[in-house]
């Protein structure tokens, strides 16, 4: 048996490949415990867990990983708190970029003898150039290895120009591997074999994981993304934006031609991660998500989240302050019988934290919504997409209660709730793919097609001989600042064009990083899974279901879908 997981904050999900699936509250002390709870409830031993995890994430969030020291060349030591000119929040004079992962007494210079302070836990090294030629950084990364101290090495991470990111990305893995290896090693005893979510969206083995940990920041949401594009496909809308709204946070997604769009990095907890990943744009906004009035007096929805304890005040576990979910009860979106596992909900409660608070429910609804939209806008208007033209695949617990209004106002027409749509993360680690990307900087000298090939050979190397392997490059004006990813120079021209506006054929380009991809298909197509039967409805009509509930207002229905999926129109 396959079986899906994807662990989140509140609850750990489990999917198997006969389509039964599980919630069970997830254990933050011991993660791994939730995980295999999960997996007893629907089997002994699996064959092959597929697994999304938050650890890696929550780490850097709580600032929980290890005493990291960086090694890096004379004179670029405060490179990670320097960083770059720009500013978190342009306008705001309280705005701080996050504390340094590093120490300034840790961070050393590859001069000499290198002595590291006894209470370091991992180092980080990151030399000069050593994207083009890592001879010099591997040797420093060997003495310290014979040192017996757990050593990231950039050229083993993120091997691109840019010193800044590549130093933070390096920086990261080693800050979060020792916190993360522990986990991830004791997740080995719950299957046959083992396979980790990356943010990229493919599956990578159990040990990979382990080294590599700064790729698992996205793990969770890169599930849900592939089941969401593959869901949409099979309901004939290959362009789609996906739509993933839980308890604390709302993560959005452009999916063109059947496939989820890619990114050469993300920044996640203000640090700028220079990895391949899915183009995840990810805002505080849930059904936890709590309202207030600003010093101004304008209504303020989020990003402090009610979590799952004490919860919205409706839970009537003796939170007080409003929640985005009190709000959808007092507006009549929730069904006062409950959440799955909550039991009747205290519709007084929420009404009384409204008050308390002086906001009203439909404020409340329509500034989280706003939120929410523009989230939606980032990946789709701003890429150079109309979204009228695309559907809208809304999961997660809450993702189906706004999906309707978030299309009314980019105009869309029609939503798609899939099947399972609250365990939908788990369900996409079942049809992910086995996948690694690779990328080099590319210095502008010799043949470029042979460095191509041999690139993508080195990642067909590391998933297996029957992988498929595809490049791109990245490519801009002579001058710029900026690239883009294109399959081939032909492409970035028009590229340039759909993404900025305009295009300067005559313009000199350059080559500046090359890019492969090798990938094996899962054994599973997650939309031929076994489905219950769906309730169909005209608006305004609630559908409360055992994972979500889906909200259906006047002048949308909902009719059968295929895969199991609800398709919502106007």
């Amino acid at each position: 048996m396959r079986v899906g997981v994807d662990t989140g904050g509140t609850f750990t999900d489990a999917v198997a490949d006969n389509g039964r699936s599980v919630k069970v509250p997830s254990t933050p002390d011991g993660p791994s415990e939730a995980v295999g709870a999960a997996i007893a409830a629907l089997t002994a031993a699996p064959d092959v867990l597929a697994h999304g995890t938050t650890v890696a994430t929550n780490a850097l969030l709580e600032r929980a990983g290890a005493t990291v020291a960086l090694v890096t060349s004379p004179g670029f030591t405060d490179v990670v708190e320097i960083g770059r000119q720009d500013r978190p929040s342009l306008y705001d004079l309280w705005a701080d970029r996050p504390e340094p992962l590093v120490r300034r007494e840790l961070r050393l210079e590859a001069n000499g003898t290198l002595r590291l302070p006894k209470d370091v836990d991992a180092v980080a090294v990151c030399l000069l150039d050593s994207d083009l030629d890592p001879s010099v950084e591997r040797a420093v990364a060997d003495s310290l290895h014979d040192a017996g101290v757990d050593v990231t090495c950039s050229a083993d991470v993120s091997p691109e120009f840019r010193e800044y990111e590549r130093t933070l990305t390096t920086v990261v893995n080693a800050y979060l591997r020792p916190t993360c290896q522990d986990y991830l090693r004791r997740l080995g005893t719950l299957a046959s074999e083992v396979l980790v979510m990356t943010s990229a969206g493919g599956l990578v083995p159990l040990a990979d994981a382990v080294e590599l940990p700064v790729s698992l920041l996205l793990s969770g949401p890169a599930g849900g993304v592939l089941a969401a594009a593959a869901v949409a496909v099979a309901n004939g809308s290959p362009d789609a934006l996906t739509f993933d709204m839980g308890g604390t946070s709302t993560d959005v997604c452009l999916v063109r031609g059947a496939v989820p769009q890619a990114a050469p990095g993300r920044i996640v907890a203000g640090f700028p991660i220079r990895l391949p990943s899915l183009d995840l744009h990810t805002i505080g906004a849930g059904g936890g998500s709590l309202a207030r009035l600003d010093t101004g007096g304008a209504l303020v929805v989020g990003p402090e989240s009610a979590g799952a304890v004490p919860g919205p005040a409706c839970y009537g576990r003796g939170g007080r302050a409003p929640a985005v979910t009190d709000a959808d009860l007092v507006l009549g979106r929730i069904p006062v019988s409950g959440l799955p596992g909550l039991g009747e909900l205290d519709i007084a409660a929420a009404r009384a934290a409204l008050d308390r608070a002086g906001v009203t429910a439909e404020g409340v609804v329509t500034v989280v919504n706003a939120n929410m939209e523009r989230a939606l806008r980032a990946v789709s208007v701003e890429r150079g997409i109309d979204p009228r033209g695309l559907s809208l695949v809304a999961f997660g617990g809450a993702g189906p209660l706004h999906a309707c209004d978030l299309a009314d106002a980019l105009g869309m027409t029609r939503v798609i709730v899939p099947a399972g749509a609250g365990v939908l993360s788990a369900l996409g680690m079942l049809g992910a793919p086995r996948q690694r990307e690779l990328v080099r900087s590319w210095a502008g000298t010799g043949d470029l097609q042979p460095a191509l090939v041999a690139l993508a050979m080195e990642a067909r190397a590391l998933v297996g001989p029957d992988a498929v392997t595809s490049t791109t490059i990245d490519v801009r004006y002579v001058g710029q600042s900026h690239e883009l990813t294109v399959a081939s120079i032909d492409h970035f021209h028009a590229e340039h064009e759909r993404r900025n506006g305009y295009a300067r054929p005559g313009t000199r380009v350059e080559v500046v990083a090359i890019r492969a991809r090798a990938r094996i298909d899962a054994p599973l197509d997650v939309t031929s899974l076994p489905t219950r039967d769906r309730e169909v409805a005209v608006g305004p009509a609630v559908i409360a279901e055992p994972d979500c509930t889906i909200w259906v207002p006047a002048g949308w229905c909902a009719r059968h879908g295929e895969a199991g999926a609800l398709v919502l129109e106007r």
